[in-house]
């Protein structure tokens, strides 16, 4: 599996870079290449992307969540990947946001990308727009504020996630209110 980490900071407080990226359905918005990403239930997203000019599709699950502080998931279908994205406060109100993403290139194009540092560059140019996009805006366009509490069930693929959280403790969606931010 290959690794890429990226970090940009934001010009907004940790509440609302933090917020925004629990917005999954918007992430088209400032990700090349993602055309959907479909949120199935608290913790199960459904992504659809191209990559090279091929579609991928797979499914995610939370495995942490950490309000202000982290999100880690990893695909359970579809297209191997893994990775967490984390906030940190920085001077004058501003958050830094880094990004660690884990993936498995599939076939002689994404081994070369891989390669030749271009899935970083991808990252690098998705989170410049990702300021772009909550700075322009100066808030986030909804949040979500729960946790997810339980460990990971036996077998994830990625060691760095293994043992990490994937309930959101009972709550339902009206309870914790992610899909009425929206």
């Amino acid at each position: 599996m290959s690794e890429v980490e990226r970090s940009i900071t934001v010009d907004v407080p940790v509440a609302a870079a933090y917020g925004q990226w629990t917005q999954f359905e918007a992430f088209p918005r400032f990700m090349g290449g993602v055309e959907s990403v479909e949120q199935l239930d608290d913790r199960t997203l459904h992504w659809r992307a191209r990559l090279g000019g091929a579609v991928r599709e797979w499914d995610a699950v939370i495995t942490q969540q950490f309000p202000d502080q982290r999100i880690a998931w990893r695909s359970t279908t579809g297209t191997p990947n893994a990775g967490h994205v984390e906030f940190a406060p920085a001077a004058d109100g501003r958050t830094r946001v880094t990004l660690s993403i884990h993936y498995e290139p599939h076939g002689a194009m994404e081994r070369a990308w891989a390669g030749l540092g271009m899935v970083g560059r991808r990252i690098d140019h998705d989170l410049h727009r990702f300021k772009e996009f909550i700075e322009s805006r100066g808030q986030e366009t909804g949040a979500w504020r729960g946790a997810i509490h339980q460990p990971e069930p036996r077998g994830t693929r990625n060691p760095e996630l293994r043992g990490q959280a994937v309930s959101r403790g009972g709550r339902t969606e009206a309870e914790n209110g992610r899909k009425a931010a929206r």
